[in-house]
């Protein structure tokens, strides 16, 4: 405690609050008092009290709705990682829905603590509710897979809708006149997948099947595959998880990939080069999106000028799960 300190340094609380906030000049030699009783006593400072008294914080604010899920923890890790380089602290608040309470507890995370700045990750229509709701106590910024227009806080994006284009072109390109598509739930980081596998059948004007459902994990993308019609060539999935769940639904009805059925995931998560067949992805680096989030909001908070949107790129990861359909007959 601060106390412990002034007592070991034989010096008044008040004197040990100026040596540590640099507020006030003090002697060399009280100085040096102080910061040997310190070292000797281990002593850290509250960083939340000093913000309050410097009118500084080296503390940020990270919103999300999930911190297991691919997407979410590699975007997590990449924030903290730059967060730390810079000399920056995260505290992680997590939206378990849009309920009011959840929201309330969520923009409170941001309102009623010292803090430098909030990240919110709107890959998910709670954490866009909880975005909707925050105003500019201090600087937010947002990453997100679909690129958005007009949004009140600036982002980083990746770009799923060109993810969703490159990877149906692809499989068309391979000669599949169909490329049916097994979504995750939607919202920003589904929708724009979706949205560009449709851009790319509208423009090569052939058929745009139903959506096939699925949710985020390996048992529902084989619960989906079940569901898609006779004489299918080629499945674009909204994961590599929902991915390699369809390649065993497809394995175990004697159907092989991709001499049978092609597959494309989307994400590139570090199991899709060893899964069997080698997983054909689109390769999101939510790392870098993380990196690029944390890096606009340092912006905003050193220089007050709110930060210019962010677009990433996504890329096609050709491996052996995608070939051209069978021959006819």
């Amino acid at each position: 405690m601060l106390a412990d300190v002034a007592e070991r340094a034989g010096v008044s609380l008040a004197t040990v609050s100026r040596v540590m906030t640099g507020r006030i000049p003090v002697s060399a030699r009280t100085r040096a008092r102080v910061e040997a009783a310190v070292a000797e006593l281990s002593y850290r400072p509250n960083a939340a009290a000093q913000a309050l008294v410097n009118g500084t914080s080296t503390v940020v604010s990270i919103i999300t709705k999930n911190t297991l899920r691919w997407g979410y923890a590699a975007t997590l890790q990449g924030i903290e990682e730059a967060a730390r380089a810079a000399g920056y602290a995260v505290m992680i608040a997590v939206v378990e829905s849009a309920g009011s309470v959840d929201l309330t507890r969520a923009v409170d995370s941001v309102a009623t603590r010292a803090i430098a700045g909030a990240v919110v990750i709107d890959f998910d229509e709670d954490s866009a509710a909880v975005l909707a709701a925050l105003h500019g106590s201090v600087p937010v910024v947002a990453c997100s897979g679909m690129v958005k227009q007009g949004q009140r806080h600036p982002h980083a994006y990746l770009d799923d809708v060109e993810g969703g284009f490159k990877a149906t072109r692809h499989l068309l390109s391979l000669g599949h006149e169909v490329v049916h598509y097994i979504a995750i739930p939607s919202g920003a980081e589904a929708g724009g997948r979706e949205r560009g596998w449709r851009r790319a059948l509208e423009e090569a004007r052939v058929p745009v099947p139903e959506v096939v459902q699925a949710d985020y994990d390996p048992l529902s993308g084989f619960e989906a595959a079940r569901r898609l019609p006779p004489g299918v060539t080629a499945v674009l999935c909204g994961n590599d998880e929902v991915a390699i769940g369809v390649v065993r639904a497809l394995n175990d009805r004697g159907i092989a990939v991709p001499g049978g059925v092609s597959v494309v995931g989307f994400d590139d998560q570090p199991f899709a080069a060893l899964w069997s067949p080698a997983l054909t992805t689109v390769r999101q680096d939510f790392r870098d999106l993380g990196h690029r989030t944390f890096a606009m909001l340092e912006q905003w908070i050193d220089t007050g000028v709110r930060p210019n949107d962010s677009v990433g790129t996504a890329s096609m990861i050709v491996r052996e799960s995608t070939a051209p359909p069978p021959a006819r007959g």
